[in-house]
C-alpha cells in the first residue's frame, strides 16, 4: 500500500523506489505524475511475462463509461513513466457472488478487460491534456450550463457558474415526469422555453403529462375519487401498512448475502381496524448481527399469526416489500410458507395515487414524501429529528452499530429511527382515511 504521507510526492517517490528495486508483489495506490497529470493507481499486479496488470477496482457491480475514461488516463500517465502495462481492467462487484463461508471473499469482483477499448482513449490524452492546459492559462470559458453540470458527477462549480443567472421559473419544465417529460422539456430548452407553464397543452404527449401541464398551470388539484374507490374496493379489512428500511453493503457481512443487496433491518406496521382503530407495531435491530431471522420472525407474528391473517397488506412502491419478503423467506426456509403468505396479500397505493391524484406542489414526483405535505401538511417529515429520509435512515443504522457508539447514542438514534419508518406507515393510513373522508363528503 502506497500511502500519501507525508505527502503525494512522498507517495510518488516510493511508488518508483519500489519499481526501481524489482518489487513483483501487488501494489495498492500506486502514485504516478506526468505533465501535470497525478494518477493513483488503484491495483497493480505483476503480469505472468513480465509487466504489469492495472485493475481500477469499483464497488459497483458493472463497467460505467467513466470507469474506462480513468483507466485510460492512468495507463497514459503509466506508460510515460515507463512502466510496461501489460493489460487492464474494471475489477467491480460479481452480483451473483453470495458470501457462504465467513472471511471467504473469494469470488467477491469480477474483471472486466479493457485493453482494445481504452487505446484511442488513450492515444488522446496528450491533446486532451493541452486543451485542459490551455483553457487553464486563458481566461474563463463561456460555457453555457446543461445537463453536463450533472453527469456522470455534480460539478463542484454549478452553484459559481449560476450565481449571476437570472432565477428559473417558479414551475420549471423539467419537473414534467418520465423519459417522455424530460424530452419535452429539452425540446423546449433548445428554443428557450424553460417555463412549464409558457409550452402548449398540446405538447404533452400522455394523459399523465397533460394532467401534470394542466394541475401546474391552474394551480388546482386533481382527484378521481371514484376511481380511487373501485381500485381499492377489494382492499380487505383490516388495513395492514407496511414499510421496511433497510441497509445495503458493497461487502457483505452476513452469510447468504451479496454484494447491495437490501437486508431489512426495521419495519412499522400499522393496522387499521373497520371500527376505526389503529394500532402500531415495529421492529428494529441495532446490535449489528444479521437482522434477518428476528425481523422475519417479529414480522410473521405481526402479519400472520392465528389472529392477524387477514386483511391486505398495503405498501408504498410495493415490489420493494415483496422483494424484502422474497428474500426473508430465502433466509429463513422454515418460516418461507408464513412470508409467502404475507407476500400474496401486497397490494400497491402508490399506482393509485399516481393513477388518480396530483398536486402541483408534488413538482413532478408521486413518492410519499412529495405527496403526504399536499394532502396531510401537519404530518410533514420536517418535524421529526435527524431521521427524515431513507439515507438518514442507513447512515443512522450504520452509526448505531458501530462499536464505539455510546449506549446513549444508540439509544437517541432508534428512537430516530422509530419515529421515522412510523411516519412512513403512518401517512399511508392518513392518505386513504383522507381519501375516503373525501370521497364520502363529495358524495354527500
Amino acid at each position: 500500500m502506497i500511502e500519501a504521507e507525508p505527502d503525494l510526492h512522498s507517495a510518488i517517490r516510493q511508488t518508483k523506489g519500489l519499481l526501481a528495486d524489482g518489487w513483483q508483489r501487488p501494489i495498492f495506490e500506486g502514485t504516478f505524475a506526468h505533465d501535470g497529470v497525478l494518477v493513483r493507481v488503484d491495483l497493480m499486479l505483476p503480469a505472468s511475462h513480465g509487466g504489469w496488470h492495472v485493475a481500477e477496482v469499483k464497488s459497483s457491480t458493472g463497467v460505467k463509461p467513466y470507469h474506462v475514461s480513468d483507466v485510460a488516463t492512468q495507463v497514459w500517465v503509466l506508460r510515460e513513466c515507463g512502466v510496461d502495462v501489460q493489460s487492464t481492467s474494471i475489477r467491480h462487484l460479481n452480483s451473483a457472488f453470495r458470501l457462504s463461508r465467513e472471511g471467504d471473499y473469494d469470488g467477491l469482483f469480477s474483471d472486466t478487460l479493457v485493453d482494445q477499448v481504452i487505446e484511442p482513449i488513450v492515444s488522446g490524452r496528450a491533446s486532451v491534456v493541452a486543451e485542459a492546459r490551455a483553457v487553464l492559462g486563458s481566461s474563463e470559458p463561456a460555457r453555457e450550463m446543461g445537463e453536463h453540470c450533472s453527469a456522470p458527477f455534480e460539478c463542484e462549480f454549478k452553484s459559481y457558474c449560476g450565481e449571476d443567472l437570472p432565477a428559473g421559473p417558479e414551475w420549471p419544465a423539467h419537473l414534467l415526469p418520465d423519459a417522455s417529460g424530460k424530452k419535452i422539456a429539452r425540446t423546449w430548452a433548445e428554443r428557450g422555453v424553460v417555463d412549464l407553464i409558457a409550452i402548449p397543452r398540446e405538447e404533452m404527449t400522455s394523459r399523465k403529462l397533460a394532467r401534470v401541464h394542466e394541475v401546474t398551470v391552474t394551480g388546482e388539484p386533481f382527484i378521481d375519487r371514484a376511481t380511487i374507490g373501485r381500485q381499492t374496493q377489494d382492499w380487505c379489512w383490516p388495513l395492514h401498512y407496511l414499510d421496511f428500511e433497510t441497509i445495503a453493503f458493497p461487502v457483505p457481512r452476513w452469510l447468504g448475502t451479496g454484494p447491495w443487496q437490501q437486508v431489512p433491518f426495521q419495519f412499522s406496521c400499522h393496522t387499521e381496524h373497520r371500527d376505526g382503530r389503529l394500532e402500531h407495531r415495529g421492529f428494529l435491530s441495532l446490535d449489528g448481527s444479521d437482522p434477518r431471522r428476528a425481523c422475519a420472525e417479529a414480522l410473521v407474528a405481526v402479519l400472520n399469526s392465528a389472529e392477524a391473517r387477514e386483511g391486505c397488506v398495503i405498501a408504498y412502491n410495493a415490489g420493494f416489500e415483496r422483494r424484502c419478503l422474497s428474500q426473508l423467506a430465502e433466509a429463513c426456509p422454515d418460516l418461507a410458507d408464513d412470508l409467502h403468505a404475507i407476500r400474496v396479500r401486497v397490494v400497491d397505493l402508490l399506482p393509485v395515487m399516481r393513477e388518480n391524484y396530483y398536486h402541483r406542489d408534488q413538482r413532478g414526483s408521486w413518492s410519499i414524501k412529495a405527496v403526504l405535505p399536499t394532502v396531510c401538511p401537519e404530518l410533514d417529515y420536517s418535524d421529526l429529528g435527524e431521521v427524515k429520509a431513507g439515507d438518514d435512515a442507513q447512515a443512522a443504522y450504520l452509526e448505531a452499530v458501530d462499536p464505539a457508539t455510546s449506549d446513549q447514542r444508540r439509544e437517541a438514534l432508534g428512537r430516530g429511527l422509530d419515529a421515522y419508518c412510523e411516519r412512513d406507515t403512518l401517512a399511508m393510513v392518513e392518505l386513504m382515511r383522507r381519501l375516503t373522508i373525501a370521497q364520502i363528503v363529495s358524495a354527500s
